[in-house]
């Protein structure tokens, strides 16, 4: 077994030696500083290791390289002050190495030589370059460099050759395949290699580097960004590879390699550089923008899956690896998230049989010798032959490599890297697993946080928004909610469909200002008001300048958006209100679009006296009624009047026969930086129309007389005789009698017959709910009403009616 664990400790040091002295060519080529440098990556255990050297001010101590992971991880800077108490300069001064733990880092802290956490810190003088450099190396081991170590990092620091840091010549022309960038002003000189790359012409060129990001693929930019912003000017090597756009034909890969020259007096800090055609160099596992690529991706990854997924495309191709597993490391067992190739027959036939449902779970125990590993807590290497336990032997017959990610001080989970043919591992590839694992253990940490924080706001999110969509007649409606992944404050975003009477249905979306506790609280008052508003019985605009002065009321800083749409399922008819928000977009039923643009009201919250106008729309069968929050069509790229275009665009394209594709396809390419809500709404039209009919009953001693009159009369011509009619005139008798004593100002009869059920409403004008009467004795002469009508009625109830209230009885009738 080959291995950097205990059997090969006494003679890393020759190795070191033999490593080092096959880089004697070339002693002053940057490559060859770097490549340095990676040795104390691979033979002293460390994650990240830099060059420091005077410039031309001797005072200060200037980076000229790096290798591992980014110095930001540690918080290192790009010059220290060689006068300075940091260990940087005490090592320069006294030409002695010295070594600091965790303790002594906390406590001289305010050097600013590392932030505070649990690592070593080593500085070596290069006493082979006459005195001018110093080796600073840092150790995330919780034994920190121990003898072997220093004495690897004592050969390294007297191999290094360090250029001094000096700025471009001021004025001069760059190389045909040269940069040089001003990191205040963005101004930028290239060479004309360059300027044919980007396939651009020097009389087009402005001079600004915005110029050229503009012709880079999209997903690369915030790698390349990551350069060329102030914000990231602390970023360690810059090496990276990206794609720009070609006029045809697929875009073509470039390679960036750059240094960052530090600012003096009157001096702007400088990127400099050069970039290639990826194609013409070499492929490198060494190559410092595959790091750097995996530090972006980590960057943004915000699930598990996603962190797993980067580390995968990271490792697999530069390795030629055969297959990756990563997993986590919960307790003792191994969780597996990524599994590359996915196929069941690529994998061990014990993994298949033994771990539990699609590979999920494994106990460490079961496999001694990556618990070995684990506990070592470096990166292991078997090449071919090596005995293993069969769970293991099978994933990499030609060599196996186990990569621990630590984080925190602890195991965040392994990455097992398979071969099928005998493959040697080289430096070049351990210097690259050791640089990837800290990244990998860090992100997988933070992701499984991140996770298990989604989750809880996804909850609570939840519960503010309707369990399911009530089924409609004559419609069909589908919503869907995407929390950001930007943050994990809970949002403002919210639906609702409220079933009205009369086969009327209220359509709403809103969107509360902000993303946090506060805003998701408004969005539930919010979504209970215009609820109860609108099962009140008013009209559109009357709910929304209800709930308008309820926001102004409950003196919050935050305000409201919100589109309201009152559907008349019966005749095909709706009235929309907006408040703030984008309006409905129509797909009719000869797949054209129609965005409904009209007058709205200002957002909830903000006039007291608000007007909010209605605007009418009407629907045909097959209609779709889109609504939707500005997460869906707004973003960076493109304004919302786009995003709404691209939205139409993506209805008139969609089949609305299941309103659940329709959903997820427009919902593929959610920016997902703020949350979305989409509610979809297919207008089928009413297959069976209700036959109805009411009368404004007269306050005569007659009344009751006069209402059973009509009743029978209408009844009789919907077909209705027999007992149906005859329990239908005795609670007409009871209910209007009721609200004729009861009640004072106006009473309304409605009759409604939908297929074989018969409904009654009187509506009176008390809001006073009436009271069923819990005993009556056999002496009393009244109170028997209501209990009359709860006995013959299928159904019945009351329900609050613009101010009044409206009481109503349903009569199974035979057909």
């Amino acid at each position: 077994m080959v291995s950097e664990g205990a059997a090969g400790r006494g003679a890393r040091t020759l190795r070191a030696e033999n490593a080092l002295a096959t880089l004697t060519h070339s002693p002053g080529a940057p490559e060859r500083l770097h490549r340095v440098l990676e040795q104390a990556l691979v033979f002293a255990g460390a994650s990240f290791a830099a060059a420091y050297t005077p410039g031309d001010d001797p005072d200060l101590l200037f980076l000229v390289e790096s290798a591992g992971v980014p110095r930001t991880v540690y918080g290192l800077r790009d010059s220290y002050d060689g006068s300075g108490g940091s260990p940087l300069a005490e090592a320069h001064r006294s030409g002695r190495p010295v070594f600091l733990g965790p303790e002594e880092l906390a406590a001289g802290a305010e050097s600013g030589a590392v932030q505070p956490r649990d690592v070593h810190l080593a500085v070596l003088p290069a006493h082979g370059s006459d005195g001018r450099a110093c080796l600073l190396a840092v150790s995330e081991a919780p034994r920190g460099f121990g003898d072997e170590d220093r004495k690897c990092l004592e050969l390294i620091a007297d191999a290094m050759v360090c250029p001094p840091p000096a700025a471009a010549p001021e004025g001069a022309e760059p190389l045909a395949d040269a940069f040089s960038l001003a990191m205040d002003t963005g101004h930028i000189e290239v060479g004309d290699e360059i300027l044919d790359l980007f396939g651009m012409d020097r009389a087009d060129f402005d001079g600004k580097v915005e110029t050229l990001l503009g012709r880079t693929v999209p997903e690369d930019l915030p790698s390349l960004m990551s350069l060329f912003e102030a914000g990231h000017m602390s970023l360690g090597d810059r090496e990276l590879e990206f794609r720009v756009l070609q006029p045809s034909g697929p875009p073509r890969w470039l390679r960036l390699r750059g240094r960052m020259l530090p600012g003096g007096e009157g001096r702007p800090a400088l990127l400099v550089g050069t970039v290639a055609d990826a194609s013409t160099l070499r492929s490198d596992v060494t190559d410092v923008a595959r790091v750097q690529r995996l530090a972006a991706a980590l960057s943004t990854a915000g699930t598990v899956r996603d962190v797993s997924q980067a580390v995968v495309s990271a490792l697999r191709a530069p390795l030629r690896a055969d297959r990756i597993a990563l997993a986590e490391l919960e307790n003792d067992r191994l969780v597996v998230t990524v599994l590359d190739p996915p196929e069941a027959e690529s994998w061990p036939e014990l993994w298949r049989l033994e771990w539990r449902g699609e590979w999920p779970e494994a106990p460490v125990r079961a496999m001694p010798t990556l618990a070995g590993a684990l506990r070592e807590g470096r990166a292991q290497i078997w090449p071919a032959g090596t005995v293993l336990e069969p769970a293991l032997a099978d994933v990499g017959p030609g060599g196996l490599a186990v990569l621990p990610l630590p984080a925190a001080g602890r195991m965040a989970g392994a990455c097992l890297i398979g071969w099928d043919t005998p493959h040697h591992f080289g430096p070049d590839e351990r210097a690259l697993l050791t640089a990837s694992a800290g990244l990998a253990g860090q992100a997988l940490m933070r992701a499984h946080a991140l996770d298990a924080e989604h989750e809880l706001v996804g909850m609570l999110q939840r519960q503010l928004l309707p369990r399911r969509l009530p089924e409609l007649p004559g419609a069909t409606a589908v919503a869907r909610y995407l929390p950001s992944t930007a943050g994990l404050e809970l949002g403002g975003d919210w639906y609702d469909v409220i079933p009205l009477p009369d086969n009327h249905v209220a359509l709403v979306i809103g969107d509360v200002q902000g993303h946090s506790a506060a805003a998701a609280t408004l969005m539930g008052q919010m979504r209970t008001a215009l609820r109860a508003y609108a099962v009140e019985g008013h009209p559109p605009d009357v709910v929304v300048a209800h709930a308008n002065r309820l926001l102004m009321d409950l003196e919050t800083d935050l305000f409201a958006t919100c589109t309201y749409v009152d559907l008349d399922m019966e005749e095909g008819t709706a009235w929309c209100v907006r408040a703030g928000h984008l309006p409905p977009v129509l797909r009719h039923p000869d797949a054209s679009t129609d965005i409904a643009e009209s007058d709205g009201g200002p957002p909830l919250g903000v006039i007291a006296q608000a007007d909010f106008p209605m605007t009418p729309l009407r629907l045909r069968p097959g209609t779709l009624v889109a609504l939707t929050t500005d997460g869906l069509v707004e973003s960076t790229e493109a304004d919302i009047d786009e995003g709404m275009e691209r939205l139409a665009r993506g209805l008139s394209l969609a089949d609305p026969a299941d309103l659940g594709l329709v959903a997820d396809a427009l919902l593929g390419g959610a920016r997902r930086s703020d949350d979305v809500a989409l509610l979809l709404l297919r207008y089928d039209g009413m297959a069976t129309h209700p036959l109805r009919d009411g009368w404004t009953v007269w306050r005569v001693p007659q009344a009751a007389g006069h209402a059973r009159r009509f009743t029978r009369r209408v009844l009789r011509g919907w077909g209705v005789r027999g007992e149906p009619l005859e329990t239908a005139l005795l609670v007409v008798s009871e209910l209007v009698t009721n609200a004729l004593v009861h009640t004072d100002g106006r009473v309304r009869l409605d009759l409604t017959l939908v297929g074989h059920r018969l409904r009654i409403s009187v509506t009176d004008a008390s809001p006073r709910t009436p009271a069923k009467p819990t005993s009556i004795g056999w002496e009393a002469t009244g109170g028997r009403g209501l209990l009359l009508v709860e006995t013959v009625s299928a159904n019945w109830g009351t329900l609050p009616v613009s101010g009044g209230k409206q009481v109503w009885s349903e009569i199974a009738v035979d057909s």
